[in-house]
């Protein structure tokens, strides 16, 4: 399968279409013409120009009133790619690596930044063959572009670096000889094209997105199973209570929960309790504003994919060229920040539904084994699970409050995005592990209800899960059911609700 690099809009559900199922890139016959119709105006504009355009004829930050002889311009590009690549730290995982590639490519297929239809056919190259360029995860202050970790992916281009390419880390050059490609040469801009943007924050957020969209899923599930499980009441989820405080997420999440138990012969059993604990009885609240906030930085990012974001930008109709700051990651880093939060409250609420199933409540065991005391039972996850909870509230300082000045002041605010997109990508790992803990619990607890049992919705999950996770009777090794409970949040086929 296909898909064209065109000006038309990228959703994030589109991307995660291409990357799940294994497209290959084209570039359509409208971005190349816009491709070339840039690259031939400021090859023109080069030949006429009276006054310095920065990154063009200048070096780079504080450098910028430098100015750089026409016979030196491809050697300025060169090296900025090489003196920048700085980054540290842990590899860049390949699934976010090729959403880098792919973000990249479709950011300067606008015609709008200069680059040859060469360099732009070799990164569709990379994505093709799953050649990877080896990124790493620190160096980016999340303005004047991700620099670092954008170098890195782009050392390659020029013939240097290393890439990941059929299971072994290899260097860029073998790789290149091997497949008959030869480097590229960058012409005026390229590299500065190529460093500057917001791809490597755009594409953490865009994973995150993708991930946190199941998991929303995925904690409504579970929710009502617990629910189930804990011997809940179904009122709190009636129309008329979120009628009358109408938040999208929260009357979405209420109607899901209903429709999760409907048929439930435990729910609709008379109640001897009133009322149900916060992390029951505001699922719909609480999940709900965890919808919302994904909605809202699913749009942020769908605006952030399908945007020019290096500098200068080259405006060929208009015979403009404009040195700004469209690569500040300002706006995705604060929607980053914005969703660590949210998932982390996902995780917390959970955690909280986790130590009442163990509590020895509405006629449950004591830490959910026949036998407490000889048997510690479900004592242990919890702990886990709320060590886990306990990390993503540090997480969740906001990364994009702090901005430390670089290139001699010159570059005197910075957002960073970048450390707000890893610590997103942690803090949604996080949140994955306590929803798969919760799930433990919760397919435990309900095996103490029998014979009565749940929605035919919530039985079909449990007896899926039942054929990963056995039933706990003693004391048991539980890393493994852990790892396994985890594993099944991955790979069970979901039908997302729609409302």
């Amino acid at each position: 399968m296909i898909h064209q690099i065109s000006n038309r809009r990228l959703s994030i559900d589109r991307v995660k279409e291409i990357i799940t199922k294994g497209y290959t890139l084209e570039i359509s016959a409208e971005a190349e013409e816009a491709i070339v119709k840039c690259r031939t105006y400021l090859d023109s504009k080069m030949e006429d120009m009276d006054r310095p355009v920065y990154g063009v004829t200048t070096g780079f930050g504080s450098l910028c009133n430098i100015s750089i002889p026409e016979e030196d311009l491809s050697a300025l590009q060169h090296n900025l790619v090489m003196s920048h690549a700085c980054g540290t730290g842990e590899k860049v995982a390949p699934e976010i690596v090729r959403l880098i590639l792919l973000l990249k490519i479709q950011s300067l297929a606008y015609g709008n930044s200069g680059v040859q239809l060469a360099t732009i056919r070799r990164l569709a190259d990379m994505f093709n063959n799953d050649v990877l360029p080896v990124v790493y995860q620190q160096g980016s202050l999340g303005a004047s572009g991700d620099l670092a970790p954008l170098a890195h992916l782009s050392l390659p281009l020029i013939g240097l670096g290393e890439v990941d390419y059929k299971g072994r880390t290899r260097p860029s050059a073998e790789v290149w000889a091997e497949l008959g490609w030869e480097p590229i040469r960058l012409q005026s801009k390229e590299g500065l094209a190529l460093l500057n943007g917001t791809q490597f924050m755009s594409a953490h957020g865009v994973w995150a997105i993708i991930r946190c969209e199941r998991l929303s899923e995925w904690a409504d599930r579970i929710g009502a199973m617990s629910l189930d499980a804990f011997d809940g009441r179904i009122e709190p989820f009636y129309p008329q209570v979120h009628a009358v405080r109408p938040h999208k997420g929260q009357a979405d999440t209420a109607a899901r929960i209903m429709e999760l138990l409907d048929g439930s012969e435990i729910i609709s059993r008379k109640k001897e309790h009133v009322q149900d604990p916060y992390s029951f009885r505001c699922i719909p609240q609480v999940h709900g504003a965890a919808k919302d906030t994904i909605r809202y930085v699913k749009s942020v990012f769908e605006t952030e994919i399908n945007s020019a974001t290096d500098n200068p930008t080259v405006f060929p109709d208009q015979d403009l060229i404009i040195s700004a700051g469209n690569f500040h990651g300002e706006p995705v880093a604060l929607a980053m920040d914005f969703l660590a939060i949210a998932m982390s409250e996902l995780a917390s609420i959970s955690e909280r539904r986790i130590y009442q199933l163990i509590s020895g409540q509405r006629g449950l065991p004591s830490f959910l084994v026949a036998n407490p005391g000889l048997n510690s039972g479900f004592m242990i996850p919890q702990y886990t699970a709320a060590s886990i909870v306990s990390q993503n509230k540090g997480l969740c300082h906001p990364a994009s409050a702090d901005s430390i000045p670089s290139s001699q002041g010159q570059e005197d605010h910075v957002s960073m995005g970048a450390n707000a997109a890893t610590k997103l990508i942690r803090t949604v790992d996080n949140t994955e592990r306590v929803l798969a803990i919760e799930l433990m619990n919760a397919a435990q607890a309900l095996e103490f209800r029998r014979p009565l049992r749940s929605s035919w919705t919530v039985e079909k999950i449990f007896a899926h899960y039942r054929k990963e996770v056995p039933f706990t009777e003693n004391d048991t090794y539980m890393h493994p059911l852990i790892e396994k409970s985890v594993r099944f949040l991955r790979e069970y086929n979901l039908v997302p609700f729609t409302a």
